[in-house]
């Protein structure tokens, strides 16, 4: 049995595979990315690795571009086979509506048939919170998706591709869905990233509220789910939101990263409307620190996520928030969080 992951450069995919190979040394690991390991990502300032220092990752690098038929590979993939499809453009905003739509749906379509080609029965693909659309709302897995950006559409539709993969042979194929929230840890180069950074320098200010509830889960929390869920899979189709349960507020993200990594500076509360021409100003100014309004924008809305479906789902959780973020922290060296 091979493990193929679609997308295996990035962070996920990252973890991914130095969870399996911790858990079966011996186990094949295939990484069908664009990007080599190691590759800085452009699209990414101050680009950050998921791997330590000296460390390289265990798995074998096949050069695979999803938005195009998947060809003949220097192996013969079997039934037996498991694939994660976690090929993705999903940092927005930052990309043109046309590429979410050409990675994430023809991607879809593209690994699905492959798998057809192939008779591979098992799918995990990582979709997104973004379906549900930015609301503050409770979302639970039977909530309708309403997404309101493009890269929330192309999940949606990308989701629906694999369940028709699925439904072609409802009996013998299994898919798992996750839908996660925040993923942070090593390598992430993202929001939890640019957040502790801003509390270390002083320059992150609540924007408008203190009770924005933003879901998030651990990255080696969500793999390991991920390789739980594909040995107590039910039957058909599973779809989970994954994040701590309940969601935390940014004031209680705000505060563990502060008490895990010693910063003692208050974080002040500015109005909304005074930050929002501040922000707008600095995004001309070429958004250092990320800073630009529409992720001010994002930080004011809360990502009210229920986790429940996990929580009940019998898999016990490795890490509590703290203990997540303590994690992420001595990954670094006990130096920062990046």
């Amino acid at each position: 049995m091979n493990y193929l992951i679609f997308g295996g450069t990035g962070f996920i995919g990252t973890h991914l595979t130095n969870l399996i190979k911790e858990l079966y040394p011996e186990a094949p690991v295939y990484n069908l990315d664009i990007v080599k390991p190691g590759t800085p990502l452009p699209s990414v300032r101050s680009y950050n690795s998921p791997l330590k220092e000296g460390e390289s990752l265990r798995s074998i690098f096949i050069k695979c571009d999803v938005r195009k038929p998947i060809g003949e590979l220097p192996f013969i993939p079997t039934s037996e086979d498991i694939v994660f499809n976690f090929a993705a453009v999903h940092r927005t905003p930052g990309h043109r509506d046309s590429e979410y739509f050409e990675t994430n749906i023809r991607g879809a379509e593209n690994v699905c048939d492959f798998a057809e080609k192939y008779g591979i029965r098992k799918i995990v693909f990582t979709s997104s919170i973004a379906p549900y659309g930015a609301a503050e709302d409770l979302k639970k897995e039977t909530t309708l998706p309403t997404p309101n950006t493009p890269y929330g559409i192309s999940k949606l539709v990308a989701e629906k591709i694999h369940m028709i993969w699925q439904a072609r042979d409802v009996t013998n194929r299994q898919l798992t869905i996750v839908r996660p929230g925040v993923v942070f840890g090593k390598g992430e180069n993202g929001n939890f990233t640019r957040l502790y950074f801003g509390l270390r320098s002083g320059k992150f200010v609540y924007p408008g509220r203190k009770d924005t509830i933003k879901a998030c889960i651990y990255v080696k929390e969500l793999v390991r789910f991920m390789l739980y869920r594909l040995e107590h899979h039910q039957e058909g189709t599973e779809l989970y939101n994954c994040t701590f349960e309940p969601a935390y507020t940014i004031e209680q993200i705000v505060e563990t990263m502060k008490k895990v990594t010693g910063i003692k500076r208050s974080v002040p509360l500015i109005p909304s409307w005074v930050l929002m021409p501040v922000a707008t100003f600095i995004g001309v100014l070429g958004a250092p620190m990320g800073i630009c309004p529409a992720r001010v924008k994002k930080l004011m809305i809360s990502t009210n996520i229920c986790g429940n479906e996990l929580a009940q789902s019998g898999y016990k959780f490795h890490y509590s928030f703290e203990e997540a973020i303590a994690d992420w922290y001595k990954d670094n060296n006990n130096q920062y969080l990046k």
